[in-house]
């Protein structure tokens, strides 16, 4: 199972701990991209326009402000970094034993500034996301989907992929035609009727990675096997129902029902 997960807008920003160190990362074949990326976002965060550059408001300043001394900032790992609607669901840090070792073999984090991250690696608290454009790098969705292929793909062949990526993050690799890609969808139903969910969604699909890591047997490897895993979620009134449909473009979709 490799289990893909976003990053979260919300953000930790550690009070503690030594600085990132590039060359501990997951994907070390990415320190390059990494090093070009830390240094463009220092600069355009340092510009008058930067949330203009980097699509946030102004109520986010002083995050914008904070990119521009990442290289000393504290760090901390990334599943305490990473505070959003689903990471509160995850809930990784409190994880031991199997289901810690499970979430650092299975679970990656994409990020725009780190290209992909293992839950343990270690990072400071920062703001750009895979949607941006930047002056000298472009939309990071296309240069990080040059790279990420040697990282993931190997890791992903044979496999079951989950992904619970938002539509940016989605772009920045696609797993190879050897995995089984499943995309996770949440909708609630009522009155007969179904609406795709977005806040919601983010909760739920926490809790199936929390779920999927903390079940006992063995990890899903077919998307049939996932599906049945998630299913173990109706027994706590989690989700109302769990659909897997037939596979469109290469992929399967993975829906959770909610309960009105």
């Amino acid at each position: 199972m490799l289990l893909l997960l976003p990053p979260s807008e919300g953000k930790s920003a550690p009070s503690r701990g030594a600085p990132v160190d590039l060359s501990t990362l997951s994907g070390p074949t990415l320190t390059d991209a990494r090093e070009r990326l830390l240094d463009e976002l220092a600069a355009v965060s340092a510009r008058p326009d930067a949330p203009e550059l980097l699509g946030v408001g102004a109520g986010v300043a002083a995050e914008v402000r904070r990119n521009t001394a990442l290289r000393t900032a504290h760090a901390a790992p990334a599943a305490r970094v990473y505070s959003g609607v689903l990471y509160a669901a995850a809930r990784l840090p409190e994880l031991t034993g199997t289901a810690r070792r499970r979430a650092g073999q299975s679970v990656r984090i994409f990020s725009g500034l780190w290209g992909v991250l293992a839950p343990g690696d270690r990072v400071p608290a920062y703001r750009l996301s895979m949607g941006a454009d930047l002056p000298g790098t472009g939309r990071l969705g296309a240069f990080w989907r040059d790279r990420l292929g040697g990282v993931l793909d190997e890791q992903a062949s044979g496999d079951v992929v989950v992904d619970c990526r938002s539509a940016a993050y989605a772009a920045a690799w696609r797993p190879p035609r050897a995995a089984e890609h499943v995309l996770v969808q949440v909708v609630r139903e009522q009155n007969g009727r179904r609406q795709v969910v977005s806040h919601n969604a983010k909760h739920a699909r926490g809790l199936l990675t929390h779920h999927l890591l903390t079940r006992t047997g063995r990890p899903p490897r077919t998307a049939e096997e996932l599906a049945g895993a998630a299913e173990e979620l109706r027994a706590d009134g989690t989700v109302q129902a769990v659909e897997l449909a037939p596979a469109s473009g290469g992929r399967r979709t993975l829906t959770l029902v909610e309960r009105p």
